[in-house]
């Protein structure tokens, strides 16, 4: 027959492995379990960077929990064993103790290895073990995946991913900060205007200065318009202002247009080659020549450029991680939303709603600018006004409420030739999360590919 003593001796046998093999650290679990006991305050001095969950051992862990069962209507001083054993004993007669309790004779001994001022050396001993044990987890897991009939590379890839990113528990997650401590930080932002390494150029006067100097880390930026109205020439130019004009690290995920097609955009927009012309063959040796004296700085440019036409969340994250940590990506445009595939959902509104609330999450995660093209629907040309607004994005109104800025397209020369207005292009902030909506006027050279302003001033 085998005893309480025999079960708590056979569990501290198991020493830095258990039985399938995951590692542990059993001498800090008892460290870590006796010093809450001997001074309950560890508790909160270890709430920020230390999870019990990470107790390998179920009867360290339920020490810990009785501690702080114990300690809210205690108040201060040590705890003692007698007091921890009555609480393991009254949870364990209401059915909600699910392991076998340590006996008092087990809790007296451990008391004595309580070390309260080394238990933050010990409790990063534990950390580091759970994290060894979650990452043996992973590759069992990675191995039954892969070896599977039913493999599935997107779904599977991005559940292997999102469990490697949780590996490490977000601590700072419980972490909070006064407003006092944000005070200095606040005064001194006020005084100081942003430079490039806070804010991302637009190519465009008026609207770096309605953003305050550009596009912001974290933000979630939604370009709308009609087919045809110039989304992907805007787009192109946002990109160009970004990495070849400022060397920021930008990446564009062309779902429609070939990486041929964009480079001729990018040929035509900076060298002022118009576009019929490229594709013709018949550039003139003015148009090289500019070219030419373009070239070094195209290839320093950090402009990357993806035509994959099945972009998924899962693959765009492995692609921002990847561009983040090689070469410092601070802007990502997805030309457009409507055509990703996106998450299963019961319908396509919430298809799209789960796109746009993943590609927020990716901004914020990241710190980084993402930018996404989307279709809007055939409203505007319903109106006499054929102005669109931000209710005009097609398919979901989770686009317009995940987005901190909704940028939308209208040329009146796109409805009528004749207009007074032909060659401009109107820039409609239709939201603007920590700003005020406004409509930017600018030139479109679309002969050219770019949108430029519409007076040097």
């Amino acid at each position: 027959m085998t005893t309480d003593t025999d079960l708590w001796a056979a569990d501290e046998a198991l020493a830095e492995t258990d039985v399938a093999g995951l590692p542990r650290a059993l001498d800090a679990e008892r460290v870590v379990a006796a010093s809450a006991m001997a001074r309950p305050e560890i508790i909160d001095e270890l709430a920020a960077e230390f999870d019990p969950a990470d107790f390998s051992s179920d009867g360290y862990r339920w020490v810990w929990y009785a501690v702080e069962e114990i300690r809210t209507s205690l108040g201060q001083g040590e705890i003692r064993w007698h007091a921890v054993d009555r609480q393991l004993q009254a949870w364990r007669a209401d059915g909600r103790l699910p392991i076998l309790p340590p006996t008092g004779p087990q809790l007296q001994e451990l008391y004595d290895h309580a070390q309260p001022g080394a238990a933050a050396y010990y409790a990063g001993k534990i950390t580091k073990a759970a994290i060894a044990a979650r990452i043996v987890h992973l590759g069992h897991d990675a191995r039954l995946k892969g070896t599977s009939p039913a493999f599935d590379e997107d779904r599977d890839i991005a559940d292997l991913q999102a469990q490697l990113d949780n590996i490490v528990r977000p601590h700072c997650e419980t972490k909070t900060t006064l407003i006092g401590d944000l005070w200095a930080g606040a005064l001194t932002e006020a005084i100081t205007p942003p430079t490039i390494q806070d804010r991302i150029p637009t190519g465009l006067m008026d609207l770096d200065h309605l953003l305050s100097g550009g596009w912001t880390g974290g933000q979630l930026v939604v370009i709308g318009a009609r087919p045809a109205i110039g989304k992907t020439t805007v787009a192109i130019g946002l990109a160009r202002a970004a990495a070849i004009h400022n060397s920021i690290c930008t990446l564009v995920d062309s779902l429609e247009m070939s990486e041929k097609e964009l480079g001729r955009l990018v040929l035509s927009a900076e060298a002022r080659i118009p576009l019929h012309h490229i594709k013709q063959g018949i550039a003139d040796d003015a148009a090289l020549a500019r070219a030419a004296t373009l070239t070094e700085k195209i290839l320093a440019s950090p402009l990357h450029i993806d035509e994959n036409p099945d972009l998924t969340l899962p693959r765009l994250r492995a692609q921002v991680r990847h561009l983040t940590r090689t070469a410092n990506l601070r802007l990502v445009i997805v030309d457009y939303l409507q055509l990703m595939t996106a998450p299963k959902a019961e319908n396509r509104q919430g298809e799209v709603a789960k796109l746009s609330r993943g590609l927020k999450l990716l901004a914020k995660e990241f710190g980084i600018t993402v930018i996404i093209l989307a279709q809007l629907n055939r409203g505007p040309e319903h109106r006499q006004d054929k102005r669109p607004t931000k209710s005009d994005l097609r398919e979901s109104g989770a686009i317009e409420q995940d987005a901190d800025i909704v940028l939308l397209l209208h040329r009146e020369d796109a409805y009528d030739k004749e207009s007074p207005r032909a060659g401009e292009i109107d820039l409609i902030v239709d939201k603007h999360r920590g700003g005020h909506p406004a409509t930017i006027t600018a030139a479109a050279q679309l002969h050219y590919s770019r949108v430029v302003d519409l007076a040097q001033t």
